[in-house]
Order: C-alpha cells, then sequence, then structure tokens
C-alpha cells in the first residue's frame, strides 16, 4: 500500500491540506488552542478558532505563523501533526510526500523551519515552493509559456506580487501586509472613533460583510457590540462601509505600491502581455470588496479575481503533485 503525496497551503490564517488524487480534503483555520500549565494543546482548528478571546487565563489560542513564516515552531509542529493524523494518510511501510508553500521572500533559516517542521510531522520528502507561483498554477493560468502572466496574492499575513514566464518568477515582491493587517486596521478605527473596544472577530466580521477599499461603491450598515473604553461596560454601535474605507486607505495603498514595483522592474514585452491577459487576484485577500476595482484604475490593467481565490495555493499545489518527478533537484529537501 503506498502513502498518498499532500500539498499544504500553509497559511497565516488557513491551513489547506491537498491529497493527491482527491483534491482538497482539509480547510482549517491556522490556531492552536494550548494548555500554558502543561503546554498540552487543547484543540485544533476551527474548534481552536472558536475560543480566541473567549479562554481562562490558562488556556491560550495561539497562532504559530506570523506573517506566512513559522514564528512558534513546536506548535507549528504539533498542528501539521494533528492534521496530517486526522486524515490518516501514512501507508503500510511509507510516509507521504509533502509540497508546502511558502513566501517569495523567506530566509534560508525560516525555509529550514518549515521543512523541519514537515518531516517532523510525517513526511519522506519535502519539497518547497514559492506561493504566488502555485496561486497562478491554482488559478488556471498556463505560467510555462513565454509570456507575462502577473499574479497579486493577498493572505492572512503576506501579499505575494509575482511576475511568471517559462514556469518561473521573472520579478516579485513579498509585504507584510494582508487581512490580519485590515483586521487590525478595523479594530484600531473603532477604538479610535467610537472608544470601543472589539475584538479579532469583530474586526474579521466587519471585513467580511460590509467592507470595502473602493470609494462609494458600498454603503451598507452594521451593528458591532463591545466594551465601552470609558465606562467599561458592553455597548452596541453602527458603523458603515464608508468608515471601514477610510480604516483600510492607507493599508491597501501600500499593496498597490508593490504591484506597481513589481511592473516597473518587468521586462517591456511581459508588460504587454500582461495588459492582454491582465492580472489575476488570489488569495482570501481577493474577497475584499472592491479590491480589484481599485487596482484595475491604478495600475491601468484588467484584474480580474480568480474562481477560488482562497483555494488557489491549495489547488495549485495539486497540479505539482501530478508533476512531483518533474520538479527539478533543486526544490527537493
Amino acid at each position: 500500500m503506498f502513502s498518498k503525496d499532500i500539498g499544504i497551503d500553509l497559511g497565516t490564517a488557513n491551513l489547506l491540506i491537498h491529497v493527491k488524487g482527491k483534491g482538497i480534503v482539509l480547510n482549517e483555520p491556522s490556531v492552536v488552542a494550548i494548555d500554558k500549565n502543561t503546554n498540552r494543546v487543547l484543540a485544533v482548528g476551527e474548534e481552536a478558532r472558536n475560543m480566541v478571546g473567549r479562554t481562562p487565563g490558562n488556556i491560550v489560542a495561539i497562532r504559530p505563523l506570523k506573517d506566512g513564516v513559522i514564528a512558534d515552531f513546536d506548535v507549528t509542529e504539533a498542528m501539521l501533526k494533528h492534521f496530517i493524523n486526522k486524515l490518516n494518510l501514512k501507508g503500510f511501510m511509507s510516509k507521504p510526500r509533502i509540497l508546502i508553500c511558502c513566501p517569495t521572500n523567506i530566509t534560508s533559516v525560516e525555509q529550514k523551519a518549515i521543512r523541519e517542521a514537515a518531516e517532523k510531522s510525517g513526511g519522506k520528502r519535502i519539497f518547497l515552493e514559492e506561493e504566488p507561483k502555485v496561486a497562478a498554477i491554482g488559478a488556471g493560468m498556463d505560467i510555462f509559456q513565454p509570456s507575462g502572466n502577473m499574479v497579486v496574492d493577498i493572505g492572512g499575513g503576506t501579499t505575494d506580487v509575482a511576475v511568471l514566464s517559462m514556469g518561473d518568477i521573472v520579478t516579485s515582491q513579498s509585504i507584510k501586509m494582508a487581512g490580519d493587517q485590515f483586521d487590525a486596521d478595523i479594530l484600531n478605527y473603532v477604538k479610535k472613533e467610537y472608544k470601543l473596544l472589539i475584538g479579532e472577530r469583530t474586526a474579521e466580521a466587519i471585513k467580511l460583510n460590509i467592507a470595502t477599499v473602493f470609494q462609494d461603491s458600498r454603503d451598507e450598515e452594521m451593528e458591532i457590540r463591545g466594551r465601552d473604553m470609558v465606562s467599561g461596560l458592553p455597548r452596541t454601535i453602527s458603523i458603515r462601509s464608508a468608515e471601514v474605507e477610510r480604516a483600510l486607505r492607507e493599508s491597501v495603498a501600500i499593496i498597490v505600491q508593490a504591484a506597481k514595483n513589481v511592473l516597473e522592474k518587468t521586462p517591456p514585452e511581459l508588460s504587454a502581455d500582461i495588459i492582454d491577459r491582465g492580472v489575476i487576484l488570489t488569495g482570501g485577500g481577493a474577497l475584499l470588496h472592491g479590491i480589484d476595482q481599485l487596482l484595475a484604475e491604478e495600475l491601468k490593467v484588467p484584474v480580474f479575481v480568480a474562481e477560488n481565490p482562497m483555494d488557489c495555493v491549495a489547488i495549485g499545489t495539486g497540479v505539482m503533485l501530478e508533476n512531483i518527478d518533474k520538479i527539478p533537484s533543486s526544490k527537493l529537501g
């Protein structure tokens, strides 16, 4: 009995696992709940996420990945182990081969940490691949032709912008500005404007339900609850889309600037291709209302949101697993 090859999108916000021949079999938040007194893992994934901001002092809900890289090695290893065991993939006498995606600008030390965590969680051979490349493949772009393809992958911890041609990255930039920062911006805006403290989950709900980043393109309202900073008592307020647009403006401008920087460094022939083909948005941040309109207006090229932006990297790992034996040996662990 042979083991399966598995592809992992090791995201700051969510972890997705693709099993060769089966498709995406797991999509859970990258959160681990731990008992501080005993260091025991109490819950992983969705169950742990439900505990964020709602636990007694001795239980902490940790997100072991920060800005697309491992911030807490032991907890990441425990999380990977938990998810891989949950899939029950180990063959009779073999371990799965694992393909993991990472941001473009991570250091060799960070790469080593990802590799070691995967090995300790039961992988036989570990392949590392750059996230925007895998996202582009997952979005259905043919990056193996001698023509320019541009992808903007907005995740939880990092945004990766890359121009690809002939199956590799021509120019790229990775910035630590993405979904988590948007949540923090909303949280800080409410704190400053309304003197109201809200939790991460409320900030995320605002982002998903009423946020926009393109002026005057959405006008919705949402009631939110939190703790009044003056009286210390619970209070309810209403917040509108236009306010959220103001709160997110600065952060989104940094992403737009990164996309411009990459375009400026792109060879002219490939730039011409991008005008024809447009830019593809992937990652959870691609679902942010108005981001495609804003980028199209700023970059002066067509911008499209991929079909399943949150699943693109995991789908891409699936395509790469089909061709895993053709991956150059320099990529092997």
